[in-house]
């Protein structure tokens, strides 16, 4: 609990060191584990190191290890991952990782911005990467850890469109309301909601944008997640846009229980069922692969001490595939805001309101 009380003084320097990094797209150029799984005669080996949540949070650690099995699969390197169940197995796993001698190791998710700046610095020749951690918040300053970001607000952006036009069209109670759920208030979480309520209110002025917080450190707890979604859904909320991993499934039951549109994240959620609006996509699995891929190409050239950025101008994050129940006249009008985001025309914040 007391490391978590740190996060909210520590937003506040992400959202300062996002605007100081360079954009324009993903720069590629520049504990019980599993067991390790690879093709005959690969060299190059590669260690990913998941966050408290699992292989099958149906998101983002799922996302980052289809990243390392693509890597595998399309160029001929050793990986393994270690899964990890609780906080205090992020430091030994990373450690273990570096000590058994992968070239890559890449831990994913926000939370390990401490372990990598305990671990990295012990292994100068080993590689690192951080899905969602900025190189600004580790305090040693190790040369050999690279930040992986997304402008999640982007794409919180497009699905806030979608959602403002459903809540205009079908108001619940004459009210015009729709939901965001996190697991915890960390900088990638605020981005996408902060995305979400901006694109919600440029789609429609009159929505009232409904704001809670999980407090869900395990980001697995779907009780807790599905407990705020009903009490949104109570407020005549239209649309619940979950931003909490495995937690936030238990947001998108509360949707299809209460016959209102659910917006999943970080993969494309469709297949959870009709009552899927969108979902708000970032491609933790195109920048696992990239970095791997950048890592394997460049040898010791491979450098750290920055972040590379991941956005729609990329193709690294959008929305996914839209219910057939949305107008296709919605589709035209977020297609028209995400080539105006991708030009930079329109610049969602990264804060929320």
């Amino acid at each position: 609990m007391k490391k978590l009380s740190l996060l909210g003084a520590l937003v506040a320097l992400v959202a300062l060191a996002l605007v100081a990094v360079t954009t324009g797209g993903a720069k590629t150029t520049a504990a019980e584990p599993a067991k390790a799984t690879a093709p005959s005669g690969a060299t190059f080996r590669v260690a990913v190191v998941t966050d408290i949540g699992g292989l099958n949070d149906k998101g983002f650690n799922s996302l980052a290890n289809k990243g390392r099995l693509d890597a595998q699969k399309q160029l001929g390197v050793q990986t393994r991952v270690f899964v990890t169940r609780t906080a205090s197995e992020r430091i030994p796993n990373l450690r273990a990782a570096a000590q058994q001698g992968y070239d890559l190791v890449i831990g994913v998710g926000f939370l390990m911005f401490e372990p990598l700046n305990s671990v990295a610095p012990a292994f100068p020749n080993t590689k690192f990467a951080g899905v969602d951690v900025p190189f600004e918040l580790l305090k040693k300053k190790p040369k050999n850890v690279r930040g992986l970001l997304f402008k999640e607000q982007e794409a919180g952006y497009l699905v806030g469109y979608f959602a403002g036009l459903q809540a205009a069209r079908k108001p619940a109670q004459g009210e015009h309301v729709v939901g965001a759920i996190g697991a915890l208030k960390i900088p990638s979480i605020d981005r996408f909601i902060a995305g979400y309520q901006a694109g919600a209110k440029r789609a429609n002025p009159k929505v009232t944008v409904l704001v809670n917080y999980a407090q869900d450190s395990t980001f697995s707890d779907q009780a807790k997640c599905k407990e705020q979604a009903l009490n949104q859904i109570a407020n005549n909320a239209a649309v619940v846009f979950q931003v909490a991993g495995g937690c936030g499934l238990g947001a998108l039951s509360a949707a299809k229980e209460k016959g209102v549109f659910g917006i999943g994240v970080d993969s494309d959620q469709s297949f959870l069922g009709p009552h899927m609006l969108t979902s708000a996509l970032k491609k933790v699995d195109v920048a696992v692969f990239q970095t791997i891929s950048a890592a394997k190409q460049q040898g010791a050239a491979f450098r750290g001490g920055y972040n590379v950025i991941f956005d729609v101008k990329s193709g690294a994050v959008g929305y996914g595939k839209v219910s057939p129940r949305i107008p296709r006249g919605d589709i035209t009008r977020v297609e028209a805001i995400r080539r105006q985001i991708a030009a930079g025309t329109i610049r969602p914040p990264q804060a929320p309101q």
